[in-house]
């Protein structure tokens, strides 16, 4: 058994398990070049896989990573699909199109964010940070399981979640900051990657018997496209605040280490066992589903 840790590379994990990545359909959110969904898409396309779909608010944002994984695997398909996460209308959309032109999908890697913005609202009234990173991920998933079913057992859902998930636990009753009035942008980016997780943890359960697995990560502290987006003033609140909570604050990686964590919980068979291990908060977790389905306003039963 292959062993990954702390240092290991998306090259390496890639190089360790090529099977699992040839032939087989990938769908990946948030692919703008630089980014770690990019780098993740790179990573997998050295072990020709059928196909990439790259789904991004911009594809002149995507276009070189599309570029990069035809020089490296001419082989593959590479598709962008326009989606913007803070629209289930948009999401409904780009799903529409991903099931009208692939048969199956292998791995589906939700790993578009938004992290410390001002505060707004999502078309559904959500405020952005869960709106983005969480509702329009659950809508999207649940629109493609059909796909991943066709898979023929095995499929994946990787949601990129983050340490700082224990900044806050899901706020049921004022996700919205009383309108903006209370609002905290670490506290809500905290709040929507535990819902990442919390999701993570009802698909699990909800879909054992179609056989698809679903896992969430922290991919590590990574100098990337999102972070650098963040005003550097702002870091040393988040310091003061996992000091406050006694908490350690999550190492740093580079980008290529940072990427490994994502692509071994798409492809590592070694992590299939844990699944059910991982389902730390069952309760939560359905209660979260309950919410995100009225917001989406569409009921999902499996």
């Amino acid at each position: 058994m292959t062993a990954f840790n702390f240092s290991t590379t998306g090259s390496e994990v890639v190089a360790a398990l090529p099977d699992r990545v040839a032939g087989k359909t990938f769908v990946i959110t948030g692919a703008s070049h630089g980014g770690l969904g990019a780098h993740t898409a790179l990573r997998l396309a050295a072990a020709n896989p059928a196909e990439i779909i790259l789904l991004g608010r911009s594809e002149e944002k995507v276009s070189p990573v599309m570029k990069a994984i035809s020089k490296t695997s001419p082989s593959t398909i590479v598709r962008f699909i326009k989606i913007d996460l803070m629209s289930c209308a948009s999401v409904r959309a780009a799903a529409a199109e991903i099931n009208a032109s692939v048969s199956k999908i292998d791995v589906l890697i939700n790993n578009a964010g938004i992290m410390g913005v001002k505060f707004s609202l999502t078309a559904e009234n959500v405020e952005s940070h869960p709106g983005a990173n969480h509702i329009g991920h659950f809508l999207l998933t649940n629109l493609l399981v059909p796909k991943l079913e066709a898979s023929g057992g095995g499929a994946r859902i990787v949601n990129v979640s983050s340490a700082m998930y224990r900044l806050s636990p899901v706020m049921f009753d004022n996700y919205n900051f009383s309108d903006g009035k209370t609002y905290d942008p670490w506290i809500a980016y905290g709040q929507s990657k535990t819902a990442n997780i919390l999701v993570a943890v009802a698909l699990a359960r909800k879909l054992e018997t179609k056989e698809i697995r679903s896992y969430s990560l922290h991919p590590g502290v990574i100098q990337t496209t999102g972070l650098s987006g963040v005003d550097p003033a702002a870091w040393p609140i988040v310091g003061s605040m996992f000091e406050s909570k006694k908490l350690e604050l999550p190492k740093e990686k580079d980008i290529e280490q940072g990427c490994a964590t994502t692509v071994a919980a798409a492809l590592d068979p070694a992590i299939d066992k844990k699944v059910l291990n991982y389902a730390s908060d069952a309760s939560n977790a359905e209660k979260l589903w309950t919410l995100s389905e009225k917001i989406v306003g569409e009921i999902f039963c499996y």
